[in-house]
């Protein structure tokens, strides 16, 4: 990973994903019944990702994302963020989270709902991070501890952006909430102030999404390897 925050990129996204899956970025009418029309969004007309954020202010958010525990943060225009059905059928089927948790499906945002709120917003940063973790596939307190940090890093940082001046900032942590050992789902949930949308919650692509930024992306093969984790913050 690279030290600086990349805002150079320019490529722009097809409609059509790999194998011909159907992928559809913020404000792109994705023709199923009932979905709320959007108006289209031409990536390569958008701003750059630089656009209305000051050298200082670049260096300042730069200096806040790794203060924070995270190795880099990309840079990336919200028509370059990549939604699909098949990233909520994951979650529904194969995750223990499903209908336990405030912070997953059903209780997060829809494929519809994300889409919609993507859509206003022109800036976002993807946070890179990495980690390794044995007790991945466990329901440990190890595991949990390691849960809580990575998501309490992602709402603090948006904390500082916000009192930075970017009133919009909103993030959308990595994994699942851990903050408390059993969710009070559907009842009321006890860290409302720290309660966030995970990214695959939203039926983001994370995967795809920074595969078109120009990096690559390494995937755990046992409980012992590395592996990257992605955070993100919906800037402005």
């Amino acid at each position: 990973m690279g030290k600086e925050m990349d805002f150079g990129h320019e490529e722009t996204f097809r409609k059509t994903g790999r194998n011909g899956t159907e992928v559809c970025r913020c404000g792109q009418d994705s023709g199923e019944p009932n979905m709320v029309d959007l108006p289209m969004s031409d990536c390569s007309s958008e701003p750059s990702p630089s656009a209305g954020l000051s050298p200082e202010a670049l260096a300042e958010i730069n200096r806040m994302v790794k203060e924070q525990g995270f190795q880099e943060a990309l840079a990336l225009r919200t028509c370059e963020i990549v939604t699909a059905r098949w990233v909520g059928l994951k979650c529904r089927y194969g995750c223990a989270n499903y209908g336990t948790n405030w912070c997953c499906p059903p209780a997060a945002p829809s494929l519809q709902a994300t889409r919609e709120f993507l859509s206003e917003y022109s800036i976002a940063l993807l946070l890179l991070g990495r980690a390794t973790n044995e007790h991945f596939y466990r329901n440990s307190t190890v595991k949990r501890r390691r849960q809580i940090r990575q998501w309490k890093r992602t709402v603090s940082l948006e904390r500082k952006l916000f009192l930075m001046g970017y009133y919009k900032a909103f993030g959308l942590p990595s994994e699942s909430c851990a903050l408390c050992k059993k969710c009070s789902y559907p009842g009321r949930c006890k860290f409302p102030n720290e309660k966030r949308p995970s990214v695959e919650a939203c039926s983001i692509d994370v995967l795809e999404t920074i595969k078109r930024l120009g990096r690559s992306v390494e995937l755990a093969a046992n409980v012992k390897d590395s592996y990257n984790t992605f955070s993100l913050m919906l800037l402005f």
